[in-house]
């Protein structure tokens, strides 16, 4: 397994609950945020929709292992599990120092711009995506 993507964030007061800590659904917002910057390193998420394709998120999980606080340095890593014939699946971990503190998953589906039927993960996207399985 080649190295994950690795994206840093670090928690925002507006992020945690009356317990001080994060809110248990700002770690579907972590997810999506390391995907975004994924996307941005794979050349633009909105460089796939202008050519036709665009996906979905199909499943999301998240395992809770620890909690993070506020002014917490962490770092979501990202490895491609699965690429299937019109879906994908990311491993998710995220890592706060040494502690892995959640684990999930994400599976998208890929459509046809616009909301269409699903299509076939594109050659040149595969490949990219290839680094980080």
């Amino acid at each position: 397994m080649s190295e994950p993507f690795r994206h840093r964030l670090r928690v925002r007061y507006n992020e945690c609950d009356p317990q001080g800590v994060v809110f248990n659904a700002n770690y579907l917002t972590y997810f999506d945020l390391t995907m975004t910057e994924l996307w941005r390193e794979l050349g633009g998420y909105q460089a796939m929709v202008d050519a036709g394709v665009d996906m979905v998120v199909a499943e999301a999980r998240v395992r809770y292992l620890a909690g993070l606080r506020f002014d917490d340095e962490f770092e979501v890593r990202a490895s491609i599990a699965r690429l299937g014939e019109t879906s994908m699946t990311t491993a998710i971990e995220v890592v706060c120092g040494d502690a892995q503190v959640a684990e999930g998953e994400l599976r998208h589906v890929f459509i046809e711009t616009g909301g269409g039927a699903k299509q076939p993960i594109p050659d040149p996207i595969r490949d990219q995506l290839s680094a980080y399985s």
